[in-house]
């Protein structure tokens, strides 16, 4: 089984969880990068919740007592919680952020798009998530997710959802991606 087959095994898995319970979540990370592509790797599986009333970690960790494939730990270095899913080996290991801090406030028919039958965040907001990730960590697998995804699915992406400024840093350092943003910005000219 491949690591990113194994991913989406383990989206799927705590998609299911979540869905049951009405949470609403979306993947984003390398894995949409992996899945399109049919790459075989994949580095990052993070998964954007929803909190309500409860903050998203609650909601969570409420979601998966009792359950036998999937855990939830917090990250003793940080304000992060992760997810295990433990049937492959290795284990999975899924981020779960909060929305409206590294991804969109509300998870709706806007922002959430489904692939595979699990729901992702749009191209747009993949890419805002990725840019904004990129501007704060300047990690280079970021930078090629931004840079592959702008090459392929230019023509779905809301310019007034990616910040021009941060983009423009983007494209001094990444001159591949130059040509994909120009024809974004043509669309809206």
């Amino acid at each position: 089984m491949t690591e990113t087959s194994r991913s989406l095994e383990a989206a799927a898995a705590l998609s299911r969880v979540l869905t049951a319970q009405g949470i609403p979540h979306a993947f984003h990370g390398t894995i949409l990068v992996s899945m399109l592509s049919r790459n075989h790797s994949c580095s990052e599986v993070l998964c954007i919740v929803d909190g309500g009333n409860v903050h998203p970690f609650g909601r969570v960790r409420a979601a998966l007592e009792g359950n036998d494939t999937l855990t939830a730990s917090n990250a003793p270095w940080a304000n992060r919680l992760h997810v295990v899913y433990n049937p492959p080996i290795p284990p999975v290991t899924i981020e779960i952020l909060p929305a409206g801090e590294e991804g969109p406030r509300r998870l709706d028919g806007g922002t959430v798009s489904i692939i595979s039958d699990l729901p992702f965040l749009t191209v747009s907001e993949f890419l805002r998530a990725k840019l904004n990730a990129w501007s704060l960590r300047s990690q280079v697998h970021d930078a090629q997710d931004i840079v592959w995804t702008l090459g392929r699915y230019w023509q779905n992406v809301d310019i007034n959802r990616i910040p021009e400024e941060d983009m423009a840093k983007f494209i001094a350092q990444y001159p591949a991606a130059a040509e994909a943003w120009l024809a974004v910005k043509q669309r809206y000219t």
